[in-house]
């Protein structure tokens, strides 16, 4: 992705979710950004320009263990 779509998706995560969420740029990849809190990775976003409208999809694993109450 490029730098500029980085900074504004991390300004939206920021705004939206949480403000310590960090939209990082991943090693080799140009086409999607990993989604951290802290060093907690969250999930990965993919750029989307099909037909010619640009998108971009978070995916984000949510493990059975993490939804056992606390």
């Amino acid at each position: 992705m490029k730098p500029e779509e980085l900074r504004k998706l991390d300004s939206y995560f920021k705004r939206t979710f949480n403000p310590q969420m960090e939209v990082r740029a991943r090693p080799r990849k140009n086409d999607s950004a990993e989604v951290y809190i802290g060093d907690e990775f969250l999930g990965v976003l993919f750029r989307d320009d099909e037909d010619g409208d640009l998108s971009f999809n978070f995916s984000m694993a949510i493990l059975d263990i993490d939804l056992d109450d606390h």
